[in-house]
């Protein structure tokens, strides 16, 4: 699952799987509370870009196959 800018304004969450985008909102904020609601249900990978296209966080929900040790 993945939030990024959208083209022309606004940002997407959409899932790595498919090609159509889950959800359009006008701002980064409401864009991550979306995804973490979507990724929570689905146990799922987070990851958020920045405009300049880097991953600004990532987050595993669900089951972490690898949790840390220690």
């Amino acid at each position: 699952m993945w939030v990024s800018p959208k083209q022309g304004g606004g940002w997407r969450v959409h899932q790595t799987d498919t090609k159509r985008d889950s959800v359009h909102v006008d701002n980064k904020a409401e864009a991550v509370k979306r995804a973490v609601d979507i990724a929570k249900r689905n146990a799922a990978e987070l990851r958020v870009q920045n405009k300049d296209g880097k991953i600004s966080q990532a987050n595993t929900y669900g089951r972490d196959p690898f949790p840390p040790k220690g």
